[in-house]
């Protein structure tokens, strides 16, 4: 048990310095991420990490970098992103719609862009409940005559 906390201890937390930059919330399924922007070099931390290391998944690291390369702004902008709950998927449509904002709120002469590709509204869809007689929410159980 001593060697695990000692193994934590040598991991430095890393520290990011954004002061000057603007915050945004998004939300998609049950997942809900905070998102600060500000100008830089175009690097994006989720949860602390390298958004490669977070996001292992080509797709997501796509999804998550898509409203900067519409906007053709994926090397001017920092983005720092804090996110909790649901699945990657989510996660990773709740940091698009944070970091939409945040740029928006940047420049405003970016949200035609944004818009243009749904990347500046809420996805409503989430799971359907599961109803009473059935396997799913849909799904019956399977119909046995004899």
């Amino acid at each position: 048990m001593e060697q695990t906390e000692s193994v934590k201890n040598k991991i430095p937390k890393l520290k990011l310095d954004f002061k000057d930059s603007k915050y945004s919330t998004g939300r998609r399924k049950k997942s809900i991420a905070k998102v600060w922007v500000k100008k830089g070099s175009g690097k994006i931390y989720v949860n602390g990490k390298n958004m490669a290391e977070y996001f292992k998944r080509p797709v997501h690291q796509l999804i998550v970098t898509r409203p900067l390369e519409i906007t053709n702004v994926l090397n001017n902008y920092d983005v720092k992103c804090s996110v909790r709950g649901g699945g990657l998927s989510g996660q990773a449509g709740a940091i698009i719609l944070g970091i939409s904002r945040a740029l928006i709120s940047h420049e405003t002469n970016l949200k035609k862009d944004l818009k243009k590709d749904k990347l500046t509204t809420r996805d409503s869809r989430v799971v359907e409940r599961k109803k009473y007689g059935h396997r799913k929410a849909r799904r019956s159980f399977q119909f046995s005559k004899r």
